[in-house]
Parts: C-alpha cells; sequence; structure tokens
C-alpha cells in the first residue's frame, strides 16, 4: 500500500514547534541553565528559532551589486 503525499518525507520539511524531553535537555545545558540535581518532569520550556532562508540573488542582481561596491567615490 502507498503512502499519502502530505506524509512523506521531502527536503523542505517544516520546523517543529515543539522538542522533545532529550532535545529541551541538551538545550539547557548549551544555555548552562540545566542542573544535574534538576527533575526531567516540569522542565522549563525552550524557544526554538525558526530559521528562513533568504532569497537568493540571480547572476544579474549579483553583478550589479559587485559594480557599485568596486565604484568608490573620489574626494
Amino acid at each position: 500500500m502507498s503512502q499519502h503525499p502530505s506524509l512523506k518525507a521531502t527536503g523542505n520539511q517544516k520546523q517543529r514547534s515543539v522538542l522533545n524531553r532529550l532535545e529541551r535537555i541538551k538545550h539547557l545545558k548549551d544555555k548552562e541553565l540545566w542542573k544535574n540535581a534538576m527533575s526531567i518532569f516540569g522542565l522549563p520550556k525552550v524557544k526554538t528559532l525558526k530559521i528562513k532562508a533568504g532569497k537568493r540573488k540571480g547572476p544579474a542582481e549579483e553583478k550589479e551589486q559587485t559594480a557599485t561596491e568596486t565604484q568608490k567615490p573620489t574626494q
């Protein structure tokens, strides 16, 4: 039986808004907010950052940008 198209894994996966317990503990350790005496239950919330990919510049735009950078005003 085939898989529904909406369930197939593709290269453009959405950002998850929820982290599992181990990911949250790892994040807290990285931020030095985790103490070994803390309980694994009732962990503080961890904000996830959504990274947006910027638009790629076309070859014409890159040439235009480099041309304006190379021209220096003479004084």
